[in-house]
C-alpha cells in the first residue's frame, strides 16, 4: 500500500481510499481529499511536517500523521482514465 505520506514533492497521485475514521475522515473529505481526486505534493515544511498539497485550484496543508491514512496510486497507473483537473 502506498500512502500520501510516501509521495515526494512534485509527485502526482490519485486518491484510492481513506483508512481514517470519525472526525479526521470527515475533515479530509471536507477539504476535498476524496477518492479519485488527483493530488500533487507541492512541498514539505522545513521540519518535514506538514506537507502542502495542490488539489484542483486550492492548496491544502496536511500533517504527515493524517497523510499516512490516505491510500493513493501513482497517476501513471490510471492512464486509462482521463484526468479532469
Amino acid at each position: 500500500m502506498l500512502s500520501l505520506n510516501d509521495i515526494r514533492p512534485g509527485g502526482r497521485v490519485r486518491i484510492r481510499r481513506h483508512l481514517s475514521t470519525g472526525a479526521v475522515r470527515q475533515r479530509l473529505l471536507d477539504l476535498g481529499l476524496m477518492p479519485n481526486a488527483v493530488v500533487t505534493v507541492v512541498r514539505s515544511a522545513p521540519l518535514n511536517d506538514p506537507i502542502e498539497l495542490k488539489l484542483d485550484a486550492s492548496n491544502v496543508s496536511l500533517r504527515r500523521r493524517e497523510a499516512r491514512t490516505i491510500e493513493v496510486s501513482p497517476l501513471e497507473a490510471d492512464a486509462a482514465e482521463p484526468d479532469h483537473v
